[in-house]
Order: structure tokens, then sequence, then C-alpha cells
């Protein structure tokens, strides 16, 4: 297990953009990919955005693609989830995870519902006029 931290939540409004940051408090965070998964309430958890362990990768679902960036920087040891053009259905609980792929199946295919993962706390993000 790897302790992660999440930050920089919040309330905002429609349209608007917000920056979580995702912190491994004594580990390099280059080792595994990384991404962040939301959990809105009363429904299950949705893997969002993934960084590949080397940062070539990228993966979004297709409910963020076009406004949400991953990025990871290694010197600071962060990775980044930058929102814009925010919804009211992107208000949910954000989670920093970071899993290890399993064999055969490509780093991007992580289910945040079954498969063995580290998780931040998590942190809030509402969305509302």
């Amino acid at each position: 297990q790897v302790e992660l931290q999440e930050s920089g939540g919040g309330m905002v409004r429609p349209g608007d953009s917000v920056t979580l940051s995702c912190t491994a408090p004594g580990r390099a965070i280059n080792l595994y990919p990384m991404g962040w998964v939301r959990q809105a309430a009363g429904k299950e958890r949705e893997f969002v955005a993934g960084i590949s362990l080397n940062s070539a990768g990228t993966y979004y679902a297709d409910s963020v693609k076009g406004r949400f960036t991953i990025t990871r920087d290694s010197h600071k040891n962060t990775v980044q989830l930058q929102m814009d053009s925010l919804k009211p259905e992107d208000t949910a609980t954000y989670f920093c995870a970071t899993w290890a792929p399993l064999s055969k199946r490509p780093w991007y295919d992580f289910n945040p519902r079954s498969d063995t993962a580290s998780w931040g706390p998590g942190t809030q993000v509402t969305v509302s006029s």
C-alpha cells in the first residue's frame, strides 16, 4: 500500500476550473500508473483519468475527455488533474489512486471497483450555480 494525499477540491460554479493534486509522501510517484477516480453520491466509482508510469500515455473517460488533463511532475512528486469547463455532473469525491497493472492487461485497463490499488482519502468537488 502507498500513502496518497489529495488536495485542491472545493465548490465552484459551472464553467469554472479546478486543479487537484496528489502526492505520495516518502515515495516516488513514477513507479506505477496513477490516476483519478470519482464517486458521486449513490453511484459507482468511475475511472476518469490516468497516466502511465513513464508519463508517455494518458487515459480519459469519455465523460471528461477534452475538459480534464492529467499530468505528472516527478520533480515535485505530484500528479495533477486540471479540470476545466466543469459541469454539475462532475460533482463527486475525487480519489487519487495507483495500481500495478495485471499481466496481459494494458495499464489503463483499471477497474476501480475491483482491482487492487492504493487510494487517497478523497477530496470533494462540488459544481453548482
